[in-house]
């Protein structure tokens, strides 16, 4: 299993890594390690044939996984579809998940989990342009 290493924090920031995901296996979870207080992120990886070992479902949370590389199959009860590299999938409250590993490659994604119907403003609506010099 990768372990997350904290890089660099600061007042307003923290920066975290789990490592090249080219070679991530397991389940890394870091929120805590980052400090989050919004939402639960996590990266998974399966390989070959394998899935999550255990359905699961959350009371309060959705999730939203998204698929970096592989391919596999995904359930939300009784409804079974194909995912793969690029695909997003968000699963509501109070409803069965799973997924397994379909191709020859691992299946590797993020999973991130927040209270279901708490994002009020977003992109533009919570963004606003600010004056900074640019250090980059």
């Amino acid at each position: 299993m990768s372990e997350v290493k904290v890089l660099n924090t600061g007042e307003k920031f923290s920066h975290v890594s789990v490592g090249a995901l080219t070679t991530f296996e397991g389940k890394q979870f870091v929120k805590d390690a980052s400090g989050a207080t919004s939402c639960e992120v996590s990266f998974g990886s399966l390989p070959s044939g394998a899935s999550v070992p255990f359905f699961h479902s959350h009371k309060e949370n959705e999730e939203n996984y998204i698929i970096l590389s592989g391919a596999g199959r995904f359930q939300v009860d009784g409804e079974v579809f194909d995912i793969a590299e690029g695909s997003v999938i968000r699963v509501a409250t109070n409803c069965d998940r799973n997924l397994k590993c379909t191709s020859s490659s691992p299946l590797v994604y993020i999973c991130i989990q927040a209270k279901e119907g708490s994002l009020g403003g977003y992109t533009m609506t919570d963004a606003e342009i600010t004056e900074r010099e640019n250090l980059l």
